[in-house]
């Protein structure tokens, strides 16, 4: 009895180690390459999903199909004009062929690395020193597609090449420092004269505006007083219509007199004078005839 139940617990327990190794989920992201007695093809890639394995005759290997990234670490490489620089940088990449991935490479990432090296070598090499610091994206590209053609036999895909920093020699370094600092000064130099050309222009503006305003003033100014004097002149014409000619001729003796209690002795006096005084002498006349005509009487 003690004999049959350790038979049946044996049994349930090989039972259960057949079900375990024979079932398998396989996630979303994940593909099972099976060897079948050492075999395998297209048609033995399993998943995702539940996946059923024969115990003993199958064995399965897991292939992460996710983009992933390697750092290759900082290289020394010789530029075309001889320069020694160094570089490093980041490669992502996926699994596109999981067969190949696992039948024609043991390492991926390793392998991936090491062709890496050399490629960036191969690269920088053919590029001059200046193109190498000045032309990162196309340098990336290139690393790219070099890469992905040496790695689509082992069934991977490179998507991007980062080149995160390169370090030129020290001599190209302090060189470099001097451009900035004199790209700087000549930026500070060029904002400074600018200022002082705007500052300039201002001022200028500013003058130009005040001169226009003052002649502006003065022209207004201008305009008024011969408006004024026209005026003038217009109310001076309408009052002498209005005056006869003996007004005229009583302003005219009022200014002899005042001539008279001045201190002078010589007077000017023009011949158009007496043609203005003659309707004040046909007056006098006109007053002394009655007189005239009483004194017979």
């Amino acid at each position: 009895m003690t004999g049959t139940l350790v038979a049946l617990i044996v049994v349930g327990s090989l039972l259960v180690m057949l079900v375990r190794i024979s079932i398998r989920i396989v996630n979303e992201y994940d593909r099972l390459v099976v060897f079948r007695f050492g075999r395998t093809g297209p048609e033995l890639i399993k998943g995702p999903g539940l996946v059923l394995l024969i115990p003993i005759v199958d064995r399965p290997v897991r292939v992460d199909l996710r983009e992933q990234f390697i750092e290759v670490p900082s290289q020394t490489t010789i530029t075309k004009d001889n320069a020694p620089i160094n570089i490093d940088f980041l490669i992502y990449w996926r699994i596109a062929d999981p067969l190949h991935s696992v039948i024609r490479v043991s390492n991926f990432p390793g392998a991936l690395q090491g062709i890496a090296m050399t490629t960036l070598r191969a690269v920088i090499g053919d590029i001059l020193l200046d193109d190498v610091l000045s032309k990162r994206d196309q340098i990336n590209d290139v690393l790219r597609v070099k890469l992905d053609e040496a790695t689509e036999r082992w069934g991977g895909k490179v998507t991007t090449v980062e080149i995160r920093e390169i370090i030129p020699p020290r001599e190209v370094q302090e060189a470099m420092n001097r451009m900035l600092s004199a790209e700087r000064n000549r930026r500070a130099v060029i904002t400074e004269s600018e200022g002082q050309r705007q500052s300039t222009i201002n001022v200028a503006e500013g003058d130009k505006a005040a001169a226009i305003l003052r002649a502006e003033g003065e022209r207004q100014s201008a305009i008024l007083r011969a408006e004024g004097f026209a005026l003038a002149l217009d109310k001076v014409f309408s009052v002498a219509q209005t005056v006869d000619s003996k007004t005229m001729s009583l302003q005219y003796l009022d200014t002899l007199r005042a001539l008279g209690a001045s201190p002078a002795t010589k007077f000017v006096v023009p011949m158009e004078f007496t043609t203005m005084l003659r309707p004040l002498m046909e007056l006098s006349a006109a007053a002394m005839e009655p007189r005239a005509g009483a004194n017979p009487a």
